[in-house]
């Protein structure tokens, strides 16, 4: 069996943890583990492979993980912009075999009872084989108007629900006989894909099309012009709403799909007081708070029932029971075309990652960490100039025609304009100081000429 993992969102909800550029699903929020490894453990002990659909910024995040896990035996599917859940899971479906049956499931979801999961799984894996379209159902265990509803009686599914008002929820909760819509399926992939000609041909046919002109080496590449073709939708409008083959197992599984701070502060340790336990927090005569802080010290005094944030570059503050409503700031972000709901300080690459230590109008200064074995691109910039300080480890620096080892407390210069790249051929870790100067100074300003990881 294969495990489609759907890595795509930003997790607007959790900003300004998820960025962008490090969305929730792969920030390390439990036991130095992210969600996304948590998916990958957690589904590998009944897949043979996982097969991971993200972004291409997402790809790096989502090997190095791995990597950590020491998990092979994995496929990527790259999208350049995302089309919803349906022609997300048929690229991949035209990339397996028709009778391969696959686990589809979300990287930013939290389960907690991995055992009866297991035994969820396999109800559905038999349900699967004998060709139908599974859904799971989770116990609902409180009228939640933030999910979607399945009605189901038994195993058949009657109905699917949008996100229904408080009075509403109630009702189903009262009756019985609804669950909440997990997102996660299991089907064979030949399958979903003629339940999917059958009632979106036009998904279909694009997907088809865009998966046969994917570059494939070891990784498959979904062209833009192709990816932009394929109508968007979710799975359950495209397909499951309309199959008459759709089965639900109910998982009673301890399920969070973590949509907020609300829902994440259900999850972390609490101190006698309530508050969430951490290292940076001092707290007098405050009570039942959740703080989030890698960095500066939080103190509150005669506080109660506030969610506070701390990311070095943004300070969330709100009432519990509000913090759905953080989409709404991350929008504004976004209007004033700020970088703040893209990128944090620091910023992970495939080659390592970068801190902004400073930043003005006229310069700015990075701390820039670069993997053994690992380059950045060869690249020139046509508003700056950088200055280049080793303080660890020895860099392979090109500037121009030009290589020289540059070792620790030494210094190099590359122009405005000139062609450079900067490489580690060490065993350890090469850290360094970058001052950029310069009349714009965006990370957009890169020109690459060459690059190992095939960005544009």
């Amino acid at each position: 069996m294969t495990n489609i993992i759907l890595c795509g969102g930003s997790g607007t909800r959790l900003w300004p943890i998820s960025r962008t550029l490090m969305p929730k699903q792969f920030v390390k929020l439990f036991n130095n583990q992210s969600l996304f490894q948590l998916t990958v453990k957690r589904n590998k002990t009944v897949c043979s492979q996982q097969f991971i659909i993200s972004n291409a910024e997402q790809y790096f995040l989502a090997v190095d993980q791995l990597n950590d896990l020491e998990v092979t035996n994995n496929k990527f599917l790259l999208e350049p912009i995302g089309r919803n859940t349906a022609p997300a899971i048929a690229l991949a479906c035209f990339a397996l075999d028709d009778k391969e049956v696959v686990l589809v499931s979300s990287s930013d979801h939290l389960i907690k009872n991995e055992k009866a999961y297991i035994e969820t799984v396999h109800r559905a894996i038999t349900l699967a084989e004998d060709n139908n379209l599974v859904t799971f159902g989770i116990t609902p265990e409180y009228a939640e108007t933030g999910y979607g509803y399945i009605e189901a009686e038994g195993e058949n599914v009657k109905a699917f629900h949008e996100k229904p008002n408080k009075k509403t929820a109630i009702s189903y909760i009262e009756s019985g006989s609804f669950y909440w819509n997990s997102g996660m399926f299991c089907f064979k992939a030949g399958v979903f894909l003629e339940e999917l000609k059958k009632f979106s041909p036009d998904i279909y046919n694009a997907s088809k099309l865009a998966y046969e002109n994917a570059q494939n080496n070891d990784i498959y590449r979904i062209k833009h012009d192709d990816m932009i073709k394929i109508p968007e939708d979710s799975i359950d409008y495209a397909v499951m709403e309309k199959s008459d083959k759709v089965k639900v197992v109910a998982a009673d599984i301890e399920w969070s799909d973590l949509g907020s701070f609300d829902a994440l502060d259900k999850e972390q340790e609490k101190d006698m007081n309530g508050n969430t336990i951490c290292q940076k927090l001092y707290a007098v005569d405050s009570q039942n708070n959740f703080i989030y802080s890698k960095e500066r010290t939080i103190a509150l005094v005669g506080i109660e029932d506030l969610i506070v944030v701390d990311t070095g570059d943004a300070l969330l503050i709100s009432k519990k029971g509000m913090s759905q409503k953080v989409k709404e700031v991350v929008s504004q972000l976004k209007e004033n075309k700020t970088d703040l709901h893209h990128i944090h300080l620091t910023a992970h690459r495939p080659w390592g990652t970068y801190t902004i230590l400073e930043n003005s109008d006229k310069y700015k200064i990075k701390r820039i960490v670069v993997k053994p074995g690992k380059r950045l691109s060869l690249q020139k910039h046509f508003h700056r100039s950088e200055h280049w300080i080793v303080v660890s480890g020895t860099a392979l620096v090109t500037v121009g025609e030009n290589e020289t080892l540059v070792r620790a407390n030494e210094s190099t210069y590359i122009p405005m304009g000139e062609i450079h790249r900067l490489e580690n051929p060490g065993k350890i870790d090469v850290v360094l100081i970058e001052a950029q100067v310069g009349t714009y100074l965006g990370e957009d300003d890169i020109i690459r000429i060459e690059d190992d990881f095939k960005r544009n």
